[in-house]
């Protein structure tokens, strides 16, 4: 054979080579197709990819920013003029309540979740977050809870106490009704999606990022989000302890606000205020970190101060928890703490003002181009900036002390708000908006929804200030002629109108069919991050493989990244199981550690929210048995999907995840999400009950003597013991982690068994020390906090002994073994933080007795 027929074999054989990797590559992309697609038909309500339960979150959120927006122009008329007859008292007070409880509770925070849940898996170049199913269980809590607390106004039941429902007002029955049970039970379901979301974020940013991506080369998006979701388990949760001792008074009447008593109305105040000032914070920086992506993008040029603008952010987190007591300054607080948080509510104007200067410098240096979400963008540090300075003002004492309860402080919560969060996601919304629908919103409709709204709202909300400094109080359905303020409030209510003109042409633009909207294409702004990633295959998943990163833009630097996924070069190429799958990384340096399967379209989630709701709801009504009824399908609901969709043994131990790489297919401890989404949960946990214990030292200084004497005095033996018996489930539980690693499968049982035996002594004995002492709970607010602590403690030894037997189930059913140890590697995590709190709260009601 001579060499022209050798080189022409050659070539046919090449040719043979790049048809049979181009009909793999085909194959493998169909297999890919079937295994994400998304259910059809009725079945499309068990989805639980990112890509329809953001959507969900996103169409939710803002149906209830419109109703609450409807409220707030129905109060609006009401202002218009004084005297005005429009709605009644009661009601005014209704639309109040239910405008800045949606605004902030069902839409400020549950929206940015959506916009994170919809972008991070893209932006991560993950298939999905870690924990789909909890995603799709929050959304379905969002949404039941949201209906519930909205739905009371029609029915005359709404929430009248205002969106702070301070006590003492809302804790008497006769005169709130059941609207503060609504908005106490409703709110505190809804806190629970929150937090559910908080834990998906703060694993998917840590454990879920390409490989290549380190910490520094995260987007600041991510980074955002991390502080966020950190943010949300601190913050809410004290709102959580607080709405339990509110609804206690209410249902039980245990006097903890009740001054006769020895309460404090000050205290809900204080558990409030530590939730609601960093709220403020959790709005704001997601929508900071939403101007970070786009500003970049509209001026072709890195973010200026990247590694400043991070730890802007974490500066502006941390302190965002000491400034809560400047909505107090007007209750006597004491000199020294007064100028304490003064100060600090001045200092967080610098790591504010470091991340707007690099949204400015990046304008600068880079080449603008103008574009509807850059108006946005634009406008939105405009506003925002001026909101910060009046917040500066109200941070200096003797200014808030004339200014505070005035319109002027509406007008500052406003600009804030607005400028800092409705704005920037407005620029949002016009900038992803392609990426989610492949459609772009039109450009001149886009303007002229930018300018009613900026000049909607700030004809509507600068007249405020002055109307404030006038003297119009807030929290009024009407005023005087005679107080001089009868232009500016008509102003405010013709500024409103316009801005709602400016979100109707927007909801007009969404809502238009696809055909009169311009197609997209790929990455139609030209943006260098992943989530701008065209892939070909039309399905739900984040790429089609899981790249290796080397940018914080990878799109503008690493010009052959797309073309290489599409082909498959990367990570995770198949689904040869036919599972769903998603690569797990290191937390620092985001090396690959395992091939994470995640679950499939599910009821679960669905049905699980719906049991669980029905604890609240029933609850509200004082229905004590459907409560019962609906915690034991909870119950039931959770072990089933614990037990059926969680740490499966695999078939196949470990996985080729492509590029000569092999993983494990299953890993337990640190190294797990699951390990990392109980921690983080237990984290939030902790923060509920160290509230707890701020509320019983709390009530403690407001007393001249706590307890008050001649009170009854728990058992300190009998706490020792209750003390001792914890700790004893506790050894029982970790040294059965040790025996079942050591391949004493027995041994472990025995103590698993003996540790939710022990748990079980430590209920009786914690019971025992305040019942057999006669203490009362709702004699004393020191009577009833030593109980609200020892029934929280017994709660959690109760889960502490559902895990344990289901741990021995697993154990005994060959689920858990001494290689496939998770459950029990992540009950013995919560067998940390439980003997924590039964340590801390045993020495805590001791205390009474020692001092005396």
């Amino acid at each position: 054979m001579n060499s022209t027929d050798t080189q022409t074999n050659i070539a046919a054989d090449s040719g043979d080579g790049v048809e049979r990797s181009n009909a793999n590559r085909q194959e493998q992309r169909e297999q890919m197709r079937q295994v994400w697609r998304t259910p059809g038909g009725w079945r499309y309500w068990s989805a639980i990819n990112n890509s329809e339960v953001g959507v969900w979150y996103l169409v939710t959120a803002f149906v209830f920013f419109l109703f609450a927006g409807v409220l707030a122009l129905i109060m609006r008329v009401q202002l218009a003029v004084p005297g005005n007859e429009i709605v009644s008292p009661e009601l005014y007070n209704q639309l109040m309540t239910l405008h800045g409880s949606a605004m902030m509770f069902l839409f400020a925070v549950p929206v940015l979740e959506a916009v994170a849940i919809q972008l991070l898996p893209d932006m991560l170049a993950a298939r999905d977050l870690p924990f789909p199913r909890l995603s799709a269980f929050g959304y379905w809590a969002f949404l039941i809870g949201g209906v519930f607390v909205c739905g009371s106004i029609f029915f005359g039941a709404a929430p009248a106490g205002g969106w702070f429902m301070y006590p003492p007002l809302t804790t008497d029955t006769s005169q709130s009704g059941i609207g503060a049970d609504i908005w106490l039970l409703g709110l505190s379901f809804i806190e629970v999606a929150s937090i559910a979301a908080a834990v998906e974020m703060i694993v998917g940013v840590l454990k879920c990022r390409p490989p290549g991506m380190r910490l520094h080369l995260m987007p600041p998006y991510a980074w955002y989000i991390l502080v966020v979701g950190a943010m949300i388990l601190f913050a809410f949760p004290p709102l959580i302890a607080g709405d339990l001792l509110f609804e206690m008074q209410r249902a039980f009447d245990w006097p903890f606000f009740d001054a006769e008593r020895g309460g404090d109305p000050l205290l809900w105040q204080h558990l409030f205020w530590i939730f609601g000032h960093p709220e403020v914070y959790i709005i704001f920086l997601p929508s900071v970190a939403l101007l970070t992506m786009i500003i970049p993008t509209f001026c072709r040029t890195p973010l200026v101060g990247y590694r400043w603008v991070v730890l802007a952010s974490i500066g502006t987190g941390f302190l965002s928890f000491g400034l809560w007591a400047h909505h107090m300054f007007t209750t006597g607080l004491p000199s020294i703490s007064v100028g304490i948080f003064s100060a600090a509510s001045e200092m967080v104007a610098i790591p504010t003002a470091i991340q707007i200067f690099a949204l400015l410098g990046t304008v600068w240096v880079g080449r603008l181009t103008r574009s509807v979400p850059m108006l946005f963008a634009v406008g939105a540090l405009a506003i925002f900036v001026l909101g910060g300075l009046t917040g500066v003002m109200v941070a200096i004492a003797p200014f808030d002390w004339q200014a505070h309860d005035t319109y002027f402080i509406v007008a500052h919560l406003h600009y804030v708000l607005f400028g800092g969060m409705v704005f920037p996601l407005f620029a949002g919304l016009y900038y992803y908006y392609p990426k989610i629908t492949g459609r772009l919103l039109s450009d001149r409709l886009g303007k002229a929804v930018f300018w009613l709204m900026f000049a909607g709202f700030n004809i509507a909300f600068l007249p405020m200030h002055l109307t404030g400094l006038a003297g119009m109080p807030r929290r009024v359905f009407t005023y005087s002629e005679f107080l001089g303020v009868n232009d500016l409030n008509l102003v405010s209510t013709i500024g409103a109108f316009i801005l709602a003109a400016g979100i109707a042409v927007l909801v007009f633009d969404v809502l238009r069919p696809r055909r009169f909207k311009r197609a997209a294409g790929d990455n139609p702004w030209g943006a260098g991050t992943m989530e701008w990633l065209a892939d070909d295959s039309g399905v739900p998943w984040g790429v089609r493989s899981i790249p290796i990163i080397s940018s914080r833009y990878p799109l503008w630097d690493q010009p052959d990244l797309p073309a290489r996924i599409a082909r498959g070069d990367f990570y995770l190429p198949d689904a040869p199981g036919g599972d769903r799958e998603t690569l797990v990384t290191s937390v620092i340096d985001a090396e690959p550690l395992q091939a994470l399967k995640l679950g499939g379209p599910s009821w679960m989630p669905l049905i699980t929210a719906v049991a669980l709701s029905g604890v609240f709801i029933f609850a509200t009504y004082h229905l004590v048995w459907a409560v019962a009824v609906s915690a034991l399908l909870t119950l039931a609901c959770v072990l089933y999907w614990l037990w059926s969709g969680t740490a499966a043994i695999p078939a196949l131990p470990r996985r080729d995840i492509g590029r000569n790489e092999i993983v494990p297919v299953y890993v337990s401890g640190p190294r797990a999400c699951g390990w990392w989404g109980m921690f983080i949960t237990m984290l939030g946990d902790a923060t509920a009950f160290i509230s707890l214990i701020f509320a019983y030292f709390f009530l403690w200084t407001v007393n001249t003597a706590f307890p008050p004497a001649g009170s009854a005095l728990p058992s300190v033996p009998l706490l020792a013991t209750a003390a001792l018996t914890g700790l004893l489930a506790w050894w029982a539980t970790r040294t059965a982690l040790r025996d079942n690693a050591a391949g004493n499968a027995r041994t472990a049982r025995r103590r698993l068994a003996g540790g939710a035996l022990a748990c079980v002594f430590s209920i009786a004995t914690l019971i025992a020390s305040l019942s057999s002492s006669g203490i009362e709970p709702t004699a004393h607010a020191y009577d009833a906090a030593v109980w609200v602590i020892v029934v929280w403690t017994a709660a959690h030894l109760s889960v502490g002994i559902v895990m344990q037997l289901f741990c021995l189930a697993a154990s005994l059913a060959g689920k858990l073994d001494a290689v496939h140890d998770a459950y029990l590697q992540n009950v013995t995590l919560y067998m940390h933080f439980l003997l924590f709190t039964v340590l801390i709260s045993c020495l805590v009601i001791s205390l009474a007795g020692w001092a005396t």
